[in-house]
């Protein structure tokens, strides 16, 4: 039974110490901007009139696009990967019918400003 004991005891001390590094890791990140697609920048006029907010983060910008075309089923019927563009999504498409779904993030590319 002490070989027991000294295995369960041995697994709660790596517990205990990778709850104490999970909750140091999450303390330390409070109050940081977010990286890469996470950070939020100021966008185009037009992308800001799309979304209502005059700063976003690409990956925000996607999720409002994909919100838009849940929200009007704007989806192909035929082929679920074409998304049918709307007045409001063409103004941030440059005036294009139709577009593919994989399509969508390089389309909003100018929409945000190049880094320097």
């Amino acid at each position: 039974m002490s070989a027991v004991s000294r295995v369960f005891g041995g697994c709660r001390t790596l517990m205990a110490k990778a709850a104490t590094n999970a909750a140091a890791a999450a303390g330390s990140g409070a109050g940081k901007e977010g990286k890469g697609i996470l950070k939020t920048v100021p966008v185009s006029q037009t992308l800001a009139n799309f979304a209502g907010e005059s700063e976003l983060s690409r990956a925000t910008a996607v999720k409002k696009v994909w919100e838009h075309i849940k929200g009007n089923n704007l989806q192909n019927p035929e082929n679920r990967k074409q998304i049918i563009c709307d007045d409001k999504l063409k103004t941030i498409f440059g005036d294009k019918d139709t577009v593919g779904f994989t399509e969508i993030a390089k389309l909003l590319s100018p929409h945000f400003p190049k880094s320097v």
